[in-house]
């Protein structure tokens, strides 16, 4: 070998220094020889031409030509026609080495013939080593150490290693490598081929590897990958992305320091069709009392391996008709330990039912560097980046990480009602388990799927803390809040997100909905404890949400409808219950001055209703929304959409704040007035009958009782005015009669019959009221839109004041009874004075 290489360089030699006159044209002038006893063969031909790039050709001879083949014992002289060859040909140097009937040639390969006697073109050695069937060939590579990469994936500095095996007649591609890696050596069982591409630019003279023969490792391949401290290795089986080759083994080993810990995990794998045995991965772990260790592909891989171990991946014997593809790319992370490590959590999900917990990493911005990375072990051995605990069963888990907040954790629970007399007025506390929040990774979302029978219930969603709804205006400023989703059949409708402190008392839904907790930072845990939602089934209604409101004079309330920068859905309706305390009054403004909205189908709607007077306003949407309007009672917002034109959407925000309610100063004068004439009729009053009984005391002795069994009381000109009262029966009624006058007769009327007065009563205001919100109108209605401003009012709104704590009723003026009891206050007809 030494002296065919010495031979193969002086030759090289000679013919350069032949070939150092320039030939015309400027070009430099190359002769090659090979002699016979080598085997090797030299090939130039057109690389991938640059676009827009000048014609070039190879001379040889006199003769244009793209190709030039150099066998064993030829010798070629040729120049290049431009001044840039190396953007147009490329030179493949192949060598074939036969060990079955010669020894191989054992130690560092050395590349032949030397690269500063070759064009400087891109260059690609090929050496191909056949071996017999008892026969693995070795191959180790120095430092740097290969690094494995996928199709289309390419090496930084240009520098590749391809490496293909044999079985039989059949070629295996075990993979393509770049340095700067962990792979220290690859074992082939009885042959393989080796290419190393190198670019026009690089002056070595050595292959980077060396080779020797070993005994039959009864497997395809053998690779290993040598750590030296921490980082990460990226491999894929024979073959990837294409299938592994059918009913084969292929072996990774992996050294390990013993003070580090490596676990494994599968980024992609496929299995095939097998008629006979079952694809496997097994692994020989160190300290393991049940070597090998058998999994399947689909399992969570070990972690947390402390010292060597050997990843084993094998085939099965396929379907022939339909085989399918096996192939696998894993990931093996080393890092150091750390204390979490050693601390295992208990989860207990025995309990629960329909409910699931998974900890994965939350996204980060990729990095260059070597990151450590983020386990969670399930029983310490079972490691992965992703684990999810199913209800059912208590879990034990430990954590393989540098840096606990980069996982998080998110929980889904389903609560579902089947039979609607089973679950109506039902209630359930929407709460986190003690065993979640105990972990020390961060909760970033829990959510509730409650799900209720079509059209028979719907839900009603009630804070402990009354919420507020996240808007631009104002946002939510807390550790955690509530996002809240229909989830219909039909287009699924997002109602916001809600946080605590603010004047929602309640929000009920038509349909299924996703509540899900979100946590913005860790004292969500502590705030998370005075908050509580509870969700209850209620009777079914048709629109889409319900919102109850309750606004306080400390700050303004911001609301807006579903689906926000969406759109609300096409024939949605929804209603938001606002209360006024009696002392208030409150100011409804819409914060733009129209919607936008372009009708196709159906009309859009909003009715503002006030639910004491049940005065409604009407307004469409598509026109100018109204101006700031006050109100002085509880009042219903309704908001109804069309079928809007294509990209046309219904958006409104709104604002609703309250102020301390002031008297009209109409009302204060006429009061004023009022209770200073009162003064002085009471005042007259009380003089008159002092005067009179003086009088009485000085003119005449006492009074004299009489008793008259006949006397009627009824006042005049009051027939029939109150049936219930017995005014025939024998009752006896007592009078006191002054004996200088008789006046009797002046309480008949006309007919003779006798007036009897009427006594007011005071009642206390049982006006009306709303629970349910304004029925909305259809969006197919052709009724025409009725507006009323605010100067505007309903034919039968009678505007009262929460400051009249009574009710006055009076009679009706028909003759004869209607069954009305109510006695007025102050009649028309007044009884005539007497006195003197």
């Amino acid at each position: 070998m030494a002296g065919l290489s010495c031979g193969v360089t002086l030759t090289l030699l000679g013919v350069l220094l032949l070939g150092a006159a320039r030939p015309p044209g400027g070009a430099e002038a190359f002769v090659l020889s090979l002699p016979r006893t080598t085997n090797i063969t030299i090939l130039i031909k057109r690389g991938l031409l640059p676009l827009g790039a000048n014609p070039c050709h190879l001379l040889v001879s006199g003769k244009l030509s793209a190709t030039l083949l150099i066998k064993p014992g030829d010798r070629k002289e040729f120049r290049f026609t431009c001044q840039n060859p190396e953007a147009h040909f490329v030179i493949e140097v192949e060598r074939n080495i036969d060990c079955t009937s010669h020894p191989c040639p054992f130690g560092e390969f050395e590349l032949q013939p030397v690269i500063s006697l070759l064009p400087h073109l891109n260059r690609t050695f090929i050496w191909d080593i056949q071996a017999g069937k008892s026969t693995s060939l070795e191959l180790v590579f120095s430092r740097p150490r290969l690094r494995q990469i996928g199709r289309g994936e390419s090496c930084p500095d240009g520098v590749t290693y391809n490496i293909n095996g044999h079985i039989g007649a059949t070629e295996v591609r075990i993979g393509t490598f770049c340095s700067t890696g962990t792979v220290s050596r690859i074992k082939m069982q009885e042959s393989v081929k080796i290419t190393l591409h190198l670019p026009w630019f690089d002056k070595r003279s050595h292959s980077g590897f060396s080779m020797s023969s070993q005994s039959s490792i009864k497997r395809l391949c053998f690779i290993e990958s040598v750590f030296e401290g921490e980082g990460s290795a990226t491999l894929m089986s024979a073959n990837y992305p294409f299938s592994f080759p059918e009913d084969e083994l292929m072996t990774w080993q992996f050294v390990i320091p013993a003070h580090l810990r490596a676990s494994v995990s599968f980024l992609q794998f496929n299995n095939s069709n097998c008629a006979k045995k079952e694809e496997r991965v097994e692994y020989y772990i160190p300290g393991s009392t049940t070597n090998p260790e058998v999994f399947r592909l689909a399992d969570k891989q070990p972690g947390n391996m402390a010292g060597n171990f050997n990843l084993s991946l094998q085939g099965c014997d396929q379907d022939a008709q339909n085989p399918g593809i096996l192939r696998l790319k894993f990931q093996v992370l080393v890092q150091c330990p750390h204390n979490e490590s050693n601390i295992t959590y208990e989860v207990d999900l025995s309990k629960e039912q329909a409910m699931s917990v998974t900890i994965e990493p939350r996204p980060v911005k990729l990095s260059r560097r070597f990151v450590p990375g983020c386990f969670v072990c399930l029983e310490s051995r079972t490691c992965s980046t992703n684990l999810t605990l199913a209800h059912g069963s208590k879990h034990r888990i430990s954590f393989l990480c540098d840096d606990l907040t980069r996982l998080w954790m998110n929980v889904e629970k389903t609560i579902s009602c089947t039979d609607h007399r089973y679950c109506h007025r039902r209630s359930y506390s929407l709460q986190v388990p003690r065993d979640i929040l105990q972990l020390p990774v961060q909760l970033h979302d829990f959510s509730w799927k409650l799900l209720v029978p079509k059209d028979r219930l719907s839900l009603a969603l009630v804070p402990a803390q009354k919420l507020q709804q996240h808007t631009q205006e104002r946002f939510c400023n807390s550790s955690f809040s509530y996002l809240v989703a229909g989830t219909g059949l039909g287009q699924d409708l997002y109602f916001g997100s809600f946080c605590a402190g603010g004047a929602i008392e309640q929000i009920q839904v038509k349909q299924n909905v996703l509540v899900t907790l979100r946590t913005f930072a860790p004292s969500f845990q502590q705030d998370l404890s005075r908050q509580a939602l509870t969700v209850t089934f209620i009777p079914y209604f048709k629109e889409e949400g319900i919102f109850t409101v309750t606004p306080d004079m400390k700050s303004k309330v911001y609301l807006m409808t579903p689906n926000w920068e969406r759109g609300l859905p096409s024939l949605a309706s929804v209603s938001w219950n606002i209360s006024v305390p009696s002392d208030q009054v409150a100011y409804l403004t819409f914060l733009k001055e129209r919607t936008g909205l372009v009708c196709q189908t159906g009309r859009a709607f909003m009715i503002i209703q006030e639910q004491r007077t049940k005065a409604e306003q009407i307004f469409s949407l598509e026109e100018v929304l109204p101006k700031s309007s006050s109100h002085h009672h509880n009042f219903w917002v309704n908001i109804s959409n069309c079928s809007p034109v294509s990209g046309k959407k219904l958006d409104l925000l709104f604002q609703v704040s309250l102020t301390w309610r002031t008297l009209d100063m109409t009302v204060i004068l006429i009061a004023v007035v009022g209770g200073g004439a009162l003064l002085l009729f009471a005042l007259g009053l009380i003089i008159c009958l002092v005067k009179k009984n003086r009088k009485k005391k000085m003119n005449k002795g006492p009074a004299i009782g009489i008793y008259n069994g006949n006397v009627n009381t009824q006042i005049p000109m009051q027939p029939k005015k109150f049936p219930n009262v017995q005014k025939d029966h024998d009752a006896h009624v007592y009078a006191v009669i002054d004996d200088t006058m008789v006046y009797g007769h002046l309480l008949q009327d006309s007919n003779g019959s006798f007036v009897q007065p009427e006594v007011d009563t005071y009642r206390p205001f049982q006006g009306p009221t709303e629970d349910c919100p304004p029925s909305f109108l259809l969006p197919y209605s052709k009724v025409p839109t009725i507006k009323l401003t605010t100067k505007e009012s309903s034919p039968d709104f009678n505007p009262e004041s929460d400051s009249e704590p009574y009710t006055f009723s009076h009679p009706s003026k028909q003759n004869g009874s209607d069954g009305n009891t109510d006695i007025p206050l102050l009649d028309g007809h007044e009884p005539a004075e007497t006195g003197e």
